[in-house]
């Protein structure tokens, strides 16, 4: 008899971030080893369950189930938990049913410890309720990097040897044409600017930017953001008076966006503190070279694909982003390193990974279990 795993699909009623991101990928990988492994096909049944009113993507394997009840964090503890008793329910986004045994918690970091100035004190309180409880009840913990188990392990106090890492990717941009017409809408030329990708969290460092283009003067670096922003750093027309080098552009689509990655000069990936961070080797999937962070778990992710930076001072950004305008040479090495650093970040893996945790049948890796590049 298959044994029945359930998918917190919660995640799909968001504007899609790094968590979410996460959670879409996985659950596709997912499908797709499922599409490749009838002995997987044949131990487990999976669904994706969601709120009402949640439109879901179309999957060949994984069925798609809507849950009635409340809305929000009261759908996860009730609704959810009662539709799942007689299965094990994977929780991708850091959340789930708080006193729950059979499920899996994908914790991705302990931000709301590390840096608490970018939650809402609400927010910091529900997650340090939260996560301590999700970390000891659940059957199995994951995360996304050997630097968060770490982080994990000391701040939930639980042994390093309870949480799995599973896996992150950056093919899913590959598999979309390019929207060329965003860079004609906001003057944007080949070449002729940084790029970074924001959210509106402090800790994402953005300010950084900001102090990097004070210093420069004149000079031609132009850097845009797209994405969430800090608006009491921004204000509300994307910049301040003192310096229009430094552009916000707002949400993008993963078409935009990945016109946008190809089309840079180098991504700048100024951030304190990530679980993980999957930008940087979005760029990198993109051949647009990575002026990074040495901080969290970036160099464990970027390796030697980056040029590293200290977060915390301006002059040290801007020295980066000369070097990489007037070095060439030194443009492709980082394009070079950075095609060789995604080998170490595929979402088929992570899939395996999973796999392998709750101890079902893994699909040998094969062409056919990853999109198309």
């Amino acid at each position: 008899m298959s044994r029945r795993i359930y998918i917190n699909g919660r995640f799909l009623g968001r504007r899609l971030t790094g968590v979410d991101r996460f959670a879409l990928e996985l659950t596709r990988a997912l499908d797709r080893a499922l599409e490749h492994d009838e002995g997987l096909r044949h131990a487990a049944r999976f669904e994706l369950l969601v709120p009402e009113g949640t439109q879901a993507p179309g999957f060949r394997h994984i069925v798609v189930r809507t849950v009635a009840g409340p809305g929000g964090q009261a759908w996860e503890q009730v609704a959810l938990h009662r539709a799942t008793r007689d299965g094990l329910l994977l929780n991708l986004c850091n959340t789930g049913p708080w006193l729950r045994r059979e499920q899996l918690i994908v914790i991705h970091d302990v931000a709301v410890y590390r840096v608490p100035q970018s939650f809402r004190r609400s927010f910091r309180l529900l997650y340090r309720v939260a996560l301590p409880l999700l970390a000891r009840r659940s059957r199995h913990v994951a995360t996304v990097s050997e630097f968060s188990r770490k982080e994990i392990a000391e701040l939930l106090d639980i042994p390093a040897s309870r949480i799995g890492v599973i896996t992150e990717g950056a093919e899913h941009l590959r598999q979309q044409q390019p929207d060329e017409s965003v860079l004609a809408r906001h003057g944007l030329a080949n070449r002729g600017y940084f790029l970074g990708v924001s959210s509106a969290a402090p800790h994402k460092n953005f300010r950084l930017l900001l102090d990097s283009a004070r210093l420069a003067g004149n000079a031609d670096l132009p850097v845009v953001i797209a994405g969430g922003v800090d608006r009491r750093i921004f204000g509300e027309g994307g910049g301040d008076d003192a310096d229009r080098r430094v552009r916000w552009l707002g949400y993008v689509s993963d078409a935009e966006l990945l016109a946008l990655y190809r089309n840079a000069l180098g991504f700048v990936f100024p951030s304190i503190y990530e679980g993980f961070g999957i930008p940087p080797i979005e760029a990198m999937a993109c051949d647009c070279p990575v002026i990074a962070a040495r901080a969290a778990s970036i160099p464990e992710v970027c390796g030697d694909a980056a040029l590293y930076i200290d977060p915390t001072d301006p002059a040290d950004l801007l020295d980066a982003m000369r070097r990489l305008r007037d070095s060439p040479g030194l443009r492709d090495t980082l394009i070079a390193a950075g095609q060789r650093n995604l080998s170490r970040w595929r979402w088929a893996q992570g899939a395996r990974d999973l796999l392998s945790m709750l101890q079902l049948p893994q699909a040998p890796d094969q062409p056919g279990a990853e999109p198309p590049p």
